[in-house]
């Protein structure tokens, strides 16, 4: 597992799819840094597509359902790809399926027949990896990518009655959400600060792989976004499926998060 990010004590706690296509292989534009809890790798630039399917994990009866590509899928560990033209991935495989994030959204794949390797394919897109490269293929361009890093992914285990977990940097911060509640805890600014809060739901967009939640108290107003995008955390590297926005007391926080299923 990737090097966790350090806190105080009492702190522990593609291109794709049938859509995201490449420009061309246009050279790709400068990395984006504006933010500095979540490190977004330099992408093409590609025009954003929606996610396929829209199943959701079933959780609890009392707790939302989320986007299925919010979590593993029932792998054990995410894979991320720097790829040519500029864009990292990130995947995994169980049960016969892949699924890839790009920075546009998130893509389930089946297996196809191939002489050699293991290739995946859904419409136009195909992802045919052999060891540790890999070729992504739609009808407009191909990038050519390796294998980068990998993070074993989270566990109910690991974190008992959570059902998603995110987190960000500078200042450190995190966020669970209860898999039997609409309620969320919050540590902030390095765990200094802890808030327990029930939310509601105000979108819930499976085949976008979007949800946005806010607060259901109103003396304590906040707004939670989560999109199916490869997210990088920003120190570390490791690579989530998740991109997380937190914006809470005229502060936004950033940062990268993964569903965990039971």
């Amino acid at each position: 597992m990737s090097s966790p990010i350090v806190y105080p004590l009492r702190f522990l706690s593609l291109l794709l799819g049938t859509g995201l296509v490449l420009a061309g292989c246009a050279t790709s534009p400068s990395p984006d840094r504006s933010g500095p809890e979540v490190s977004e790798r330099p992408s093409a630039q590609l025009p954003p597509k929606p996610g396929e399917g829209t199943e959701a994990e079933v959780v609890s009866a009392s707790a939302p359902l989320m986007p299925s590509v919010f979590f593993d899928g029932g792998a054990e560990q995410f894979v991320s790809w720097r790829c040519t033209p500029a864009q990292d991935l990130i995947s995994t495989y169980a049960d016969g399926e892949l699924r890839l994030w790009s920075t546009h959204g998130a893509y389930r794949l089946e297996p196809a027949v191939v002489a050699s390797g293991a290739r995946f394919v859904k419409n136009d897109l195909s992802f045919w990896n052999k060891g540790d490269t890999a070729r992504v293929e739609s009808d407009n361009g191909h990038l050519e990518c390796k294998r980068d890093m990998t993070r074993q992914s989270l566990t109910r285990e690991e974190r008992p009655g959570v059902m998603f977990h995110g987190r960000g940097n500078e200042p450190g911060w995190v966020v669970n959400l209860a898999n039997d509640a609409p309620e969320l805890t919050l540590l902030l600014d390095y765990g200094n600060r802890e808030l327990a809060l029930p939310y509601r739901v105000t979108t819930m967009d499976n085949a976008e792989g979007r949800v946005i939640l806010e607060s259901g108290r109103a003396d304590q107003p906040f707004q939670l976004r989560l999109e199916a995008r490869a997210c990088f955390d920003s120190m570390s590297g490791a690579p989530y499926p998740v991109r997380v926005t937190l914006d809470i007391d005229e502060q936004t926080y950033r940062g990268c998060g993964q569903g965990i299923a039971p």
